[in-house]
């Protein structure tokens, strides 16, 4: 059965160009202090049409105080490649993967209905078969951005509205989520903010740091003595290199309350950083990194039982230091 995009926009939708590819459907917002444009959920001519990522909420470009906080981290660009995309994007844990036989379908919410194409285990990083994305609607102020996503099917049924919102009189942004289980199977899933910063376009290296409201530590994977914690920062020793990353499957120190989400990202060079606070306890925290991109990615978990919601709010506080401290 065909789904389609429906767009309800308060003010005039712009068309967002990125550097080497056409328009897509697109807005900007602004609160005076907090700039930031957008990209649209659409299944025919969106700018992100991948199958791993929540098609919501894509964020090419933000600024404060002349200062830009994401960007093309990537080289090579297709609507459906899995990682073609920009911002503090979500991603859900895929639902019924595991249970589904090869040709059946399992959910990732954010996308839709997906085809696993054969018995291999669920990879990230492949493009699967959307066959229900459901029905997306926009409804775009100055300040902000509503999207919803009603979905139906066999097995599950649900309603999902996100808030892209810029705070009054603060340098603030603000995803609010609800996702209302209207179907008649509980849904469980975990999902975390890959949050793909690049900050004035710093590569990962000496001049970025993460701070944790906790004493951190963990393993890294990838190259030997390039990461380091002290106390409750992360920092690290060199630049990454073209085709390094490094990745830590769990950072360790993390407690069981929403305090402990509470994480910075410091361009010390330039001065600028950004805070990141959620409102519900840390499953785990996951950190990925390569040459242009630094990305903290909290996980927290849904359980959702049917005629039941689920809310969390993730607020993102921008400011500026004294680069010389």
């Amino acid at each position: 059965m065909k789904h389609t995009l429906i767009m309800i926009c308060l003010i005039p939708v712009l068309m967002i160009s990125a550097s080497d590819q056409k328009d897509f459907p697109g807005s900007r917002i602004s609160n005076g202090i907090v700039t930031a444009d957008l990209y649209f959920p659409d299944a025919g001519n969106g700018y992100y049409r991948g199958t791993r990522f929540d098609w919501s909420g894509v964020i090419p470009a933000l600024s404060y105080k002349g200062h830009s906080y994401f960007g093309k981290w990537f080289e090579e660009y297709r609507p459906d490649i899995h990682d073609a995309i920009m911002g503090p994007v979500e991603e859900f844990t895929a639902i019924g993967y595991d249970v589904a036989r090869a040709g059946e379908t399992f959910l990732k919410p954010g996308v839709g209905m997906l085809v696993k194409p054969d018995e291999s285990a669920y990879a990230f990083f492949k493009t699967y078969k959307l066959t229900n994305a459901g029905t997306w609607t926009v409804d775009t102020k100055p300040d902000q951005i509503l999207f919803k996503q009603i979905f139906q099917d066999k097995e599950f049924a649900y309603e999902y509205n996100k808030t892209v919102r810029l705070v009054k009189g603060k340098p603030e942004l603000v995803l609010s989520h609800v996702f209302k289980n209207t179907g008649r199977n509980a849904i469980e899933t975990s999902v975390y903010d890959h949050n793909f910063f690049m900050i004035d376009n710093a590569p990962s290296g000496p001049d970025i740091r993460v701070k944790f409201a906790f004493k951190a530590g963990g393993k890294f994977e990838g190259p030997a003595n390039i990461t380091k914690f002290v106390d409750n920062m992360l920092l690290l020793n060199r630049e990454l290199k073209s085709g390094e990353n490094i990745y830590s499957a769990g950072i360790t120190g993390v407690g069981n309350t929403a305090s402990d989400y509470d994480i910075r990202i410091e361009n010390i060079k330039t001065g600028a950083g950004v805070r990141i606070k959620g409102d519900r306890p840390l499953l785990k925290l996951v950190l990925w990194a390569c040459p242009t991109t630094l990305c903290p990615e909290p996980y927290i978990q849904l359980k959702v039982q049917p005629g039941e919601e689920f809310t969390w709010n993730l607020t993102y506080e921008f400011y500026t230091f004294d680069k010389t401290k």
